[in-house]
Parts: C-alpha cells; structure tokens; sequence
C-alpha cells in the first residue's frame, strides 16, 4: 500500500460506547444515492477499468480445484480482452484485478499461476464464514495461509462479541489475528447482517479499526443479508472519523450480492463522496465479487464497439 498501514490505537471505550447511527438520516442517504447520481457515458468507460482493478476476484467453493483457481488467475492476469483495451486507447496500462482471493488451501495454486504479475493474494481465514472455531485454530489458519504465500487475509470476528458489547474481547480478538497476519494486510468481515443494528456495526468498524484493522469488510457473502448501502454508508463514516482522529487510512471493501457493472459505479461514486479519490483505488477499496467482472467487461464491450457482445464471446471468470 502506498499510504502507512494503520498500526492500530489503544481501544478507548468511551469513544465507542459513545458513537449513535442515525438511522433515518442514513436511509434517506442511501435511498438517495443511486437515484441522484449517475455516470455520463464519455466517463463510464474509466469508471468501469478502474472498478476491475478493485475487484477481488473471487472462488470460495467446496470443489474448488487447481484448475479453477489457474482459471481464475489467468482471468485476473487479463481481466479485460486485448481488443477492447485496444479499442479504448489503454491496451498499455497493465490493467489488472485487485487480488485474487481463495481459500487457504488454494493458496499455494495462487502463487503459482500467479508467478511474477504482482497481484495480490487474499484468503479467507480465522474460522470463514462463522467465525465459531477455537482461536488458537483461527490464528493457526491464519499463519498456515501466510506461510502458503498469501498477502491478503480476510478474517470472519465472533458476531456474539458485538451483540454482547464485549468490545474488549472483540478487540483483543483483532489485534491477535493481526498480529498472525504479520506482513499480510488483515481486512477484518464484520458480517454486518447479523449485527442487528447500523450502531453495532459502527461501534464493531470501530473497535476493528483500533485493533489495526487495514481494511473492514461488510460481509462474508454468505449471510443472508450482505452489502447494502446503509451499512456501507455507517462503515464508510466510522472509517472518516477514525481517520480524523488518528491520521491513519483504513480501506473498505464491500461483499456479497454485487454483480451489475451499474453497481460497481455506484459503490465508486459513494466512496468519493463520503471519503474522497484515494478511497476509489485498490490499495483502499476493493468489491468483493465473483461474478461482477464479467458483466463490466460485457459493458466496456459496448463502449468500445457500440455493440453487446454475444454471452460466447467473453470468457468466463
């Protein structure tokens, strides 16, 4: 990351204890958002590239195998084909997906066909997606996929923690499996829609943050409810005052359920609105998606050649 990591603070209760949502205001934003702000077409195309490189590109499936995560990776490689990066005047801007993320077994499949390009490596670790195992467990997944070679790792924390305002423990918790990620960034899911309230989701983005949290995360993808507008505008301003308060950037990264090229413009657009441009990079924000890549590309098709492009003429992610 180009910024300093965030090191993490002292966990100060007070600050937490004291943080309100409010929630009608928060609604009328987001209900807001995707109505009032749209993208004209001149500008859609550098919108839609640089979303592909915030994607996680993504595989979290029980028959994972090496052949899919090779498919993948050479999907991230060239996330975009040549003749419309051609077309579009960029075929000389290296344009690459965010990470590549799997699961910790996989990781080793990664770094392998990932050899040289520089693209990240995520797993998702510590007990993914319930986040129910022992710790010593957790941080031992975590160390076994930083030991494998990832750079990345996303963490579940224990929801009971949050419900139960144990926000000691919750950051005790944090700070641990930071400590395990070592040099690997730890972007830290909340699994927001099982917190019951925006409040506990602006109190849990908190007491993450000052664990040394680099980067929180709505969702696993697994839950019931997964990234919404709401939640993201409730974890985006806990990202604003904690960065007022202790100069350190923390990236976000929303999950789960976004899979239209229009969705990830609006994702960009709320994150230069509430947090500025440096928010709209991969080093502070990333999509968590599986199958968003191939619609973006489907719609840069179209701005290149005035056109959509048949569903077998684009490669599958």
């Amino acid at each position: 990351m180009p910024h300093p990591r965030n090191p993490g603070v002292e966990l100060d209760v007070d600050w937490v204890n004291s943080s309100c949502v409010n929630l009608p205001s928060i609604e009328r934003r987001a209900a807001s958002h995707k109505v009032r702000r749209s993208i004209k077409m001149e500008w859609q195309a550098a919108w839609y590239l640089r979303a592909v490189t915030c994607i996680d590109l993504t595989t979290l499936s029980g028959d994972d195998t090496e052949s899919n995560v090779k498919r993948l990776c050479f999907k991230a490689k060239a996330p975009i084909r040549r003749d419309i990066l051609k077309k579009l005047g960029v075929e000389d801007k290296k344009i690459t997906t965010g990470a590549v993320c799997v699961y910790p077994s996989r990781v080793k499949d990664a770094l392998k066909h990932l050899k040289g390009t520089g693209i990240p490596i995520a797993s998702v670790a510590a007990g993914f997606p319930a986040g129910q195992t022992p710790m010593e467990q957790r941080l031992e997944e975590i160390r076994y996929a930083v030991g494998e070679g990832a750079t990345e790792i996303d963490i579940v924390i224990t929801r009971p923690l949050v419900l139960g305002a144990k926000w000691q423990e919750l950051y005790d918790e944090v700070k641990a499996m930071r400590e395990a990620c070592g040099e690997a960034h730890l972007k830290t899911i909340l699994a927001t829609g099982e917190l019951g309230t925006l409040t506990n989701v602006y109190k849990a983005s908190l007491v993450c943050m000052m664990a040394g949290a680099d980067v929180i995360k709505t969702s696993t993808g697994k839950e019931g409810v997964n990234a919404t507008f709401p939640v993201a505008i409730t974890m985006l301003r806990a990202i604003r005052e904690f960065h007022d308060r202790t100069g350190y950037k923390v990236g976000f990264k929303p999950a789960g359920g976004i899979r239209a090229a229009k969705d990830a413009l609006a994702w960009l657009a709320i994150m230069k609105e509430e947090l500025g441009d440096d928010w709209t990079k991969p080093d502070l924000f990333r999509l968590g998606a599986s199958s968003l890549l191939g619609d973006i590309e489907r719609q840069l098709y179209h701005c290149a050649f005035g056109r959509y492009a048949a569903g077998h003429q684009l490669a599958l992610a």
